[in-house]
């Protein structure tokens, strides 16, 4: 069975990192633990690497835990070459996402950005919360 290609926006991401508890931590876990391929373009990886290592979050979790969590991601993951097309998201920052999941033919985007769920499905892919993604591999 072939692990199924997956992308997680950035507010997912930071949220799991952040947070050990909760459906973001579980769709991160899932996917680290072998279940799914998580899929990066280098404009979505900076854009977590620039948000994440922000002052701000250094009451939440250590810079070191936070730099060893992108670590861990950037290891485990699959690379996408982009080419920033302007594919429609209302937020036109969030068309790498939306890119990333099609030239990597992903199986999903896991977000909590209603204007990402708002397109879902997107060429096919749909587009999910993370308490949606891990209840539907809780019921398989």
């Amino acid at each position: 069975m072939r692990a199924e290609r997956v992308v997680l926006d950035t507010n997912v991401l930071i949220s799991a990192a952040l947070s050990p508890g909760g459906s973001p931590r579980s769709v991160v876990d899932a996917a680290r633990a072998g279940n799914g391929i998580l899929l990066f373009s280098r404009e979505t990886f900076h854009e977590l690497r620039t948000r994440l290592l922000d002052p701000k979050f250094d009451a939440y979790v250590g810079w070191e835990g936070r730099a060893l969590y992108l670590a861990q991601m950037e290891a485990v993951s699959e690379w996408v070459s982009i080419t920033g097309a302007k594919l429609g998201c209302s937020d036109p920052d969030d068309d790498m996402v939306l890119e990333t999941a099609l030239l990597g033919e992903a199986g999903c985007i896991v977000t909590g950005d209603r204007r990402l769920l708002e397109m879902s499905p997107f060429h096919g892919i749909p587009i999910v919360t993370p308490g949606e993604f891990v209840g539907s591999r809780a019921s398989r």
